[in-house]
């Protein structure tokens, strides 16, 4: 039976749209987690009426809980989408979280509401980074893959520099609630592009009587590719036994699945990269805003600036640095990345620390830093989002050898909710090593402590990461 289209199924399914809403929705997510933290100061004190000296305090525990979320939010986002046959419903779901919380937050008569509102953000924008990278990773060709994510990653990037820059300016120039409509206009405009999006392959006839098809055979759909049918069971079984076996042949592929990926050094080395990014970056953003008061004075203005001057050039710089991973591979590029980081991360301790004299001056410790800054932002896209691509790789190697055991593509929603992990328990460890370090021993020794992480991270990329991809190695089918 004939199954009209949906009105615009063209555009509305085209590649393009999907991985731009899917680039749009990352932004937001990103925009949402940095826009609290320049004005988390004046919240606390100011609205809340809590004492300067916890403000360091609070801030760390608010990041250290998103993390934490995070990070117990991913497997279960991955196993719900798993069970639907259409992405975009988690996807809705996840935006509306985001818009609840958000006004949760801009709204928090005390400190668990704003505890309550950032909990409903990470489960989110959980939701938001498996489904997401899931649906990209489907949608693209392995040898444009690197470019992709890193074209995704600039997304990525301009919601983390967005959210502080703006939240900050906006707050010193036009007031609170200015500054809180910006986010929530964002997530209504991104609900809509949700709406209207439809995943290739799904809306369509053959889809329909795809998923229509005997209890028999097993229909396993590439979000923007072929359909492939697999009788994974014999249809002479009586039906219950062959739904009972039929599960247990899933639940067995599963574990085998999870086996095979945490037994590899490739992926592990590629969850450590994202663990350590995350961290960094989460670690930075914790500190940043009252080390720049209590060193230099400076207001939420002047604070916002500097979130500018480290991701800016990120943003610039990840599609090429995607571009360059494609070209000459993953190892070289990476290794680099982290080792000249070490020494940039050093000099952002040394203004107004006591040890540097030459330093304290306001002259000389803002420009050494501002520098460093800039510095540290060119070279964060050779680190970033690298744990994304080796994943992404490896599993199109292990689906062109068993594709069963990795279910065509569906096995991207169980990769990303581990790089979701990944980035959770860094966004929970960052803040809560920084914290720590910050109070205890001063923002000097805590970028020791992070250049060493550095140093950590050059060697295991070293040793582990793979050299992917090959230009002249043949194609996996997608």
């Amino acid at each position: 039976m004939d199954d009209p289209k949906p009105w615009g199924y063209r555009w509305r399914s085209s590649r393009l749209l999907v991985v731009s809403s899917i680039t749009v929705a990352l932004f937001a997510e990103t925009f949402l987690y940095g826009f609290l933290t320049p004005i988390l100061s004046y919240m606390l004190e100011e609205r809340l009426h809590l004492d300067p000296s916890r403000t360091q305090t609070y801030t760390t525990a608010l990041l250290t809980t998103h993390g934490f979320i995070g990070l117990i939010s991913a497997p279960i986002v991955a196993h719900l989408a798993e069970k639907t046959p259409s992405q975009k419903k988690p996807l809705l779901i996840s935006l509306a979280g985001c818009f609840i919380g958000t006004l949760i937050i801009a709204l928090a008569p005390s400190v668990w509401a704003l505890f309550l509102g950032r909990i409903l953000q990470s489960m989110a924008g959980a939701g938001t980074w498996v489904v997401g990278f899931a649906l990209l990773a489907n949608n693209v060709d392995k040898k444009h893959l690197g470019q992709s994510m890193g074209m995704a990653m600039s997304f990525v990037t301009a919601g983390m520099v967005g959210g502080p820059t703006v939240s900050g300016a906006l707050l010193q120039l036009f007031g609170y609630w200015a500054a809180w409509s910006l986010p929530l206009v964002v997530l209504v405009l991104d609900i809509i592009a949700r709406l209207v999006m439809i995943e290739p392959g799904l809306g369509s006839p053959k889809t329909s009587e795809s998923l229509s098809k005997p209890a028999g055979t097993s229909v396993l759909i590439n979000d923007g590719g072929p359909e492939e049918s697999t009788a994974l069971l014999s249809d002479t079984l009586p039906t219950g036994k062959a739904d009972d076996c039929r599960t247990e042949h899933k639940h067995d592929l599963k574990h085998e699945y999870y086996r095979v990926m945490l037994t590899d050094p490739r992926v592990l080395t590629a969850l450590a990269n994202v663990v350590f990014v995350s961290s960094l970056m989460s670690g930075i953003n914790n500190t940043l805003p009252v080390h720049l008061r209590e060193a230099f004075g400076w207001k939420s203005l002047l604070i916002s600036m500097m979130f500018f001057c480290l991701q800016v050039p990120n943003i610039v710089l990840s599609g090429p640095s995607g571009w360059l991973r494609d070209r000459i591979g993953i190892r070289g590029p990476t290794v680099f990345g982290w080792l000249v980081m070490i020494p940039l991360i050093l000099l952002l301790g040394i203004p107004g620390d006591s040890h540097f004299p030459w330093a304290a001056g306001d002259a000389a410790g803002k420009s050494i830093f501002t520098s460093s800054l800039i510095a540290l932002g060119s070279i964060l896209p050779l680190v970033r989002g690298v744990g994304a691509v080796q994943l992404a790789y490896v599993v199109k190697d292990m689906e062109a050898k068993d594709a069963h055991l990795f279910e065509a593509n569906r096995s991207n929603l169980r990769v990303f909710s581990m790089t979701e992990v990944g980035y959770s328990l860094g966004m929970m460890f960052g803040p809560m090593l920084t914290g720590s370090l910050f109070e205890a021993v001063g923002f000097f020794y805590m970028t020791v402590a992070l250049a060493t992480t550095c140093l950590i991270q050059a060697a295991v990329s070293w040793r582990w990461l793979d050299t992917l991809p090959e230009p002249e190695a043949p194609e996996a089918s997608v």
